[in-house]
């Protein structure tokens, strides 16, 4: 992909996966990219160090909502910082 960025798409263990993708970056930030599944287990681990959530204002149909099923693990971050405007809000998670 162009500037670099290479995307693996895995079904192993999270534990796995996490250090396969910081030996890949040989010291450079690791982001994890998934849906609300993928965002449970890695709380629910307290693997991330830090979650960004972008939300929009739009209803389509039966939706998952990514911080259900994760109220221990949630409890370990807080909210660093929150940016909304009309069209969406990012709010940045960090662990305590």
């Amino acid at each position: 992909m162009a500037g670099g960025t290479t995307f693996h798409f895995t079904d192993e263990p999270l534990g796995t996966v996490l250090r396969r993708a910081f030996d890949a970056a040989d010291g450079k930030d690791v982001r994890l990219g998934g849906g609300p599944a993928t965002i449970q287990q890695y709380v629910r681990a307290g693997l991330l160090d830090e979650l960004h959530l972008a939300i929009v204002p739009l209803l389509v149909g039966r939706v998952e909502r990514p911080l259900d099923h994760v109220a221990e693990g949630i409890e370990g971050y807080r909210v660093a910082e929150m940016v909304s405007s009309p069209a969406a809000t990012h709010a940045r998670l960090v662990r305590r």
